[in-house]
């Protein structure tokens, strides 16, 4: 059973909705095959399991935006969904796109896949990522927020003063 949620009162802004279970185990497997990559001695091995954790970690942004389909249609690469779905993440979905043949052929064992340089560039990249990611999540959906948004929208607050989402109508600042 899910966790309890406060029910906003008046003067309350609502909660988002809660993320779905498997975004959490997914970030945990992320961060598990960061740490595995980290150890890892064999570059074509670090660089594999540093990719699949960004792999991860993007499975885990699409099981929170979106919702299964059904199964008529062809596969998609979780790169190019991630670009659809979070925009923000576009260019992060491109890099680790670029880097699939790169991580194929390191699973193969080619002898000259990647270097160890390029291994640890892409275990400190993936790192950051994640970071990127937990923000991603932990903020509402620009999709959403922009689908929400309405003269009658709350103002937010940040760092302190308010600040007004939506068209202001009216408002002198």
């Amino acid at each position: 059973m899910g966790a309890a949620r406060a029910i906003p009162t008046a003067g309350q802004l609502p909660l988002p909705p809660a993320l779905p279970a498997a975004v959490g185990s997914l970030l945990d497997q992320a961060y598990r095959g960061l740490a595995e990559a980290g150890d890892r001695t064999d570059p074509r091995e670090r660089y594999a399991t540093a990719h699949l954790a960004a792999l991860r970690a993007a499975a885990a942004v699409l099981a929170a935006r979106t919702r299964p389909e059904g199964s008529g249609r062809r596969p998609r690469s979780a790169w190019v969904l991630l670009g659809q779905v979070a925009p923000e993440l576009g260019e992060w979905a491109t890099f680790f796109a670029a880097g699939a043949a790169k991580r194929a052929a390191a699973e193969a064992g080619l002898s000259h896949a990647v270097t160890g340089r390029e291994a640890d560039d892409l275990v400190r990249d993936v790192g950051a990522f994640l970071s990127v990611v937990e923000n991603c999540l932990a903020a509402p959906s620009p999709v959403a927020a922009e689908q929400s948004r309405s003269p009658f929208t709350r103002p937010r607050v940040v760092g302190g003063t308010a600040t007004q989402r939506g068209p202001a109508r009216g408002l002198r600042r």
